[in-house]
């Protein structure tokens, strides 16, 4: 026998499979494009070019305006980006290592940079929303119990860390490169 679901339920469930399906959709356009960057694009640039840069070992190579390290895609290079210092603990990435890590942001960008590069490491990277916080979709709440990323704006720039969770505040225009900063810190480059 089928339940009897209301018609508030239906609504509410129809739109949260719409809100899953558009977040899915909007997962493999970006995925798709930075896979065309690195697989299909113009190529590996010649050695010693403007396109490559090594920095602390890492070698970075300019496709198609990312920048590749290995399997990770970065918008901004080591050098493009302030960096957070010697004296901000941070966790490395076997923190992530197939465990799962939750994301909370104000900006689609940073958000998507995390997404990517993290979602290699970390049995799967799922948007989450921090207790005390109201949220507009049907969201897992999550606490620093938890891997978990916030992203928030914020006037002054930083990069935290409390338990589990990682703090990236700063001016809407930084956010993006505040992201870079953090995944450089626990890849190591930094």
């Amino acid at each position: 026998m089928r339940r009897i679901v209301s018609k508030e339920e239906g609504a509410k469930k129809k739109k949260r499979n719409q809100v899953i399906l558009g977040v899915f959709l909007a997962l493999i356009m970006v995925l798709s494009t930075i896979g065309f960057a690195i697989q299909g694009g113009l190529g590996t640039a010649p050695v010693g070019s403007e396109n490559e840069l090594e920095y602390n070992g890492f070698k970075f190579v300019n496709q198609n305006g990312f920048w590749v390290l290995g399997n990770f895609v970065f918008r901004n290079n080591p050098q493009e980006v302030e960096d957070i210092g010697p004296e901000t603990e941070i966790k490395p990435a076997s923190n992530y290592q197939g465990k799962p890590a939750y994301i909370y942001s104000e900006d689609s960008d940073a958000e998507a940079e995390i997404y990517v590069n993290l979602g290699q490491l970390a049995q799967r990277v799922q948007r989450a929303c921090p207790v005390g916080t109201t949220c507009a979709d049907d969201l897992p709440v999550k606490t620093c119990d938890d891997n978990f990323i916030i992203i928030k704006e914020s006037n002054i720039s930083s990069i935290s860390q409390e338990n589990n969770c990682v703090f990236i505040e700063g001016k809407k225009e930084d956010l993006t490169a505040l992201a870079d900063q953090f995944l450089f810190k626990i890849l190591g480059v930094r």
